[in-house]
């Protein structure tokens, strides 16, 4: 048996509330929460938040250190642990990299990347040389032809938790509006107008003859190996009973207060992405982040594309009514994620649970993060 780590004189933050107090871990996990001074010395945190360790469900971050240019390919270890640093530091303790399967027609492959990014995770795992604790999550474009046959080579991986069943099709879910998808893939890849009118037609056209029956594939594949499911860019009512049927766990990025609202009352998570909120509105002309919180039916932050959104993200919405509190605005983050990917022993902080916590810290509105534990270790 380790000795206790006793964290006290702290601004301490449950699923609840918040309270100055301490908490003491030993072995990893917390084994006392009081309010008051500790019962013995420990470290003094001078009225600094002490926060459960944040939960990222959906963070693609990784391929930005992997590829860091177009064509560009990075040491996959290497891109990992830039990874890692970023994420931890951003208060990050367990994160599902997402990684994209299934290929458009006009597209180098992937798959192979992808495979050797899955790898990396695990041998740096394997290692213990990452800081946060690191699962998959795959990014199934439904509506290419060979997504079900890329899918399948990481159905045996450990580390698969979670995958989200996507269609970024012209006209479809984020898409609805097709001049949006003009204007965003045309900024991406600097084509003709006419080009792209070519491209929507082709696409839609390959859309009708591989989304659905890849979906069922990728949903039954799924079920069989007890993976989570979570939807995407849901933007009906007959989206999110779709999701239903299918079995899924968490909706993300509704593109309307209407998939939103359903979502909720069906008992799927509703996860929104954190730059979302700080920048005030989504980058693609969809429902805000802030719009569904202040409705009362969002659930789960994500950081996306930005580590240090999540936190920021948090710490914006405590002050809006339905969330309630900081407490509530922390459970964004932490609790409902870690419980969406079915993870039990993390993401709160109470007695039982894992040492997952960060030490925060305020300047002006901006939380820094200050020191991070995992599992009673610090690893930041």
């Amino acid at each position: 048996m380790s000795a206790p780590v006793i964290f006290e004189n702290a601004e301490i933050v449950t699923a609840d509330t918040q309270f100055r107090g301490y908490v003491i871990s030993q072995d990893g996990f917390i084994t006392e929460i009081g309010e008051g001074r500790a019962p013995e010395k420990g470290l003094d945190l001078k009225g600094d938040y002490l926060l459960p360790g944040l939960v990222e469900l959906h963070t693609d971050h990784l391929e930005v250190h992997f590829m860091p240019r177009p064509k560009v390919e990075w040491p996959a270890i290497s891109a990992v642990l830039a990874h890692d640093a970023q994420v931890i530091g951003a208060g990050i303790t367990t994160v599902f990299d997402a990684l994209r399967v299934g290929n458009d027609y006009d597209e180098e492959k992937f798959g192979a990347r992808m495979k050797k990014l899955a790898n990396a995770v695990a041998s740096a795992k394997a290692d213990d040389l990452t800081r946060a604790e690191h699962f998959l999550h795959l990014r199934c474009e439904i509506s290419c032809a060979d997504v079900v046959e890329e899918m399948e080579q990481f159905l045996t991986d450990p580390n698969l938790k979670l995958v989200s069943v996507m269609d970024h099709t012209p006209g479809q879910r984020q898409f609805t509006d097709v001049s949006k998808w003009k204007q965003y893939y045309g900024g991406k890849k600097n084509v003709s107008d006419a080009q792209l009118d070519e491209t929507i037609q082709r696409r839609m056209t390959i859309f009708a003859k591989y989304s659905e029956k890849n979906r069922q594939d990728i949903i039954e594949r799924c079920q069989r190996h007890a993976i989570a499911i979570a939807s995407h860019d849901d933007a009906t009512a007959e989206h999110v009973a779709e999701a239903v049927r299918d079995g899924m766990h968490i909706a993300e990025f509704p593109t309307t207060i209407e998939a939103a609202e359903a979502s909720h009352e069906a008992g799927l998570k509703v996860l929104m992405g954190a730059p979302n909120v700080v920048r005030g509105g989504s980058h693609s002309g969809n429902v805000g982040a802030q719009t569904l919180a202040e409705a009362g039916v969002l659930d789960v932050l994500s950081s996306d594309y930005v580590p240090t959104s999540l936190l920021m993200g948090a710490f914006a919405l405590r002050d809006i009514k339905a969330v309630g509190s900081l407490a509530g605005a922390i459970r964004l983050v932490s609790k409902n994620p870690a419980e969406a990917a079915g993870l039990t022993d993390r993401g709160e902080i109470a007695k039982g649970k894992r040492t997952d916590v960060l030490r925060v810290s305020m300047a002006g509105e901006q939380p820094i993060v200050r020191e991070v534990w995992r599992e009673g270790r610090r690893v930041a």
